[in-house]
Parts: C-alpha cells; structure tokens; sequence
C-alpha cells in the first residue's frame, strides 16, 4: 500500500469518527476502540471470515461501525487493489491511536481528530 493511500484510508475513517464523537457525547475513547474491534469483525464477516465471532450491536458504537465497514467495502479491491488485511492494518492503527491518546481523558482521541481532520 502507498503511503498517501494509507493517509487516505485514515483521514476516511477519521473524519466519520468525528463526525462520531461530536455527535455522540456517551462515545468516549474506550467505546470507540470496541467499536474498530467489532469493525473489523463485520467486515471480515462480509468476505467469509470470522464467521463465529460476534459483532457487538449498541447505539453509542453502531454508526463507527457502520462507518468503518463502508469505507472498508468502498475501498477493499478497488482503491489501488486494496487488500482486506491492508485496510486492516490501517483500522488497527487508528485503534492504537486512540488508545494512546486516552491516557488525556475519555474523550480525547476525539478532540484530537476534530483539530487535524
């Protein structure tokens, strides 16, 4: 994967998990990283895999979801023969990102993205 498709793929889901936390005042960081692992649960459901695990349904995570899938499914083989695994890593990067910056508050991951994004 290109480096600018990566940076694409991220200012993607970015700007919906913005989107997110403005919207959702009970999304905090810790929500927000259960719903990138439930994420990617549902989209390796829509390829076959996963096919035993369950994808956790509640209000405050099910738009980042939704969100994250969308952008997965628009993308995957299409964006410069974007990989499920490639989209993956860039998800479990975001994921990493927020658990870091939740060490400055619940919501912090959150506050960050709605400057830079």
């Amino acid at each position: 994967m290109e480096p600018n498709q990566e940076l694409y793929l991220c200012q993607a889901i970015e700007i919906g998990l913005c989107d997110e936390y403005l919207q959702t005042p009970e999304l905090n960081d810790a929500l927000c990283i259960i719903a990138l692992d439930n994420a990617i649960i549902a989209l390796k459901q829509k390829y076959g895999f996963a096919k035993n695990e369950t994808v956790i349904s509640r209000p405050a995570i099910d738009r980042v979801i939704s969100h994250v899938v969308n952008t997965g499914l628009d993308n995957i083989g299409k964006t410069g023969d974007l990989t499920l695994k490639e989209y993956i890593a860039v998800v479990n990067k975001i994921k990493r990102s927020v658990a870091r910056h939740s060490v400055f508050g619940p919501r912090a991951y959150g506050d960050f993205i709605k400057n830079y994004v």
